[in-house]
């Protein structure tokens, strides 16, 4: 069973659970399992067995179905789906602006997908993507401490426990009461160019330049421009 279908099997327990207005412990009692083994499911750490995946959805009601799709077709229907909606939409979902505004005087440049979606291609964002040089890490550690950060902890697939300082070992990757923030900790700020968009100037890294720089998030621009280029089903010529 591969990563990515163990996350999207604990991230749909998850979502059953939660629009449901159950606790952990309810779903845990309800199913006849311990509450440990909810969380591991959820968090995409252990994957689930059949019979108790089942139960789990059996007692909210729901049950497992098996489809097959071609491979990262998935992705191909994210992408499709971003496309139709508006920037300003996404930009107010990744707290963006407001995230910018408090970092105050923190050198910085967008990057990444964020880079790429400002640029008009609406790639899949979890969260705001900036270069930090690492001259300004202790500028940057000093505003977590400000901005209540916390780490995000890879062993446990959640934030806190990680020391916030970027030289410590871990994600560069940080949930502030601003929103949640990745870095890109690098010697130099990459060149960058402007890009405005609803009244505002935005200093992120060009797209040729994230093509060449940045393997994720090149591979997603070759899945949305393929897309792009692929004929539409429906559509006759006349």
């Amino acid at each position: 069973m591969s990563t990515r279908l163990v996350r999207i099997l604990g991230r749909t327990v998850r979502q059953q659970r939660e629009s449901r207005a159950l606790t952990q412990r309810q779903l845990a009692e309800l199913a006849g399992v311990s509450q440990a083994t909810v969380a591991r499911i959820e968090r995409g750490d252990r994957i689930p067995s059949v019979p108790a995946l089942e139960s789990l959805l059996a007692a909210m009601g729901g049950q497992l179905t098996v489809a097959v799709e071609p491979l990262d077709a998935h992705l191909d229907a994210e992408l499709a789906q971003l496309a139709t909606r508006p920037l300003a939409e996404r930009l107010d979902d990744l707290n963006l602006d407001r995230l910018l505004d408090r970092l105050g005087d923190l050198p910085n440049a967008i990057t990444g997908a964020t880079a790429a979606l400002l640029q008009g291609a609406p790639l899949p964002v979890d969260a705001p993507e900036l270069a930090i040089r690492w001259r300004d890490s202790a500028q940057l550690t000093r505003w977590l401490e400000k901005a209540y950060g916390q780490r995000w902890n890879a062993r446990w697939n959640e934030f806190g426990g990680p020391h916030l300082e970027p030289e410590e070992s871990g994600e560069h990757r940080w949930r502030t009461r601003y929103g949640e923030i990745r870095a890109v900790m690098c010697d130099e700020l990459p060149e960058t160019v402007e890009v405005r968009h609803g009244g505002r100037s935005y200093r992120v890294v060009p797209l040729v330049q994230l093509d060449v720089t940045d393997p994720r998030t090149a591979a997603l621009l070759h899945r949305y421009r393929e897309g792009q280029l692929r004929p539409r089903t429906g559509h006759h010529p006349a």
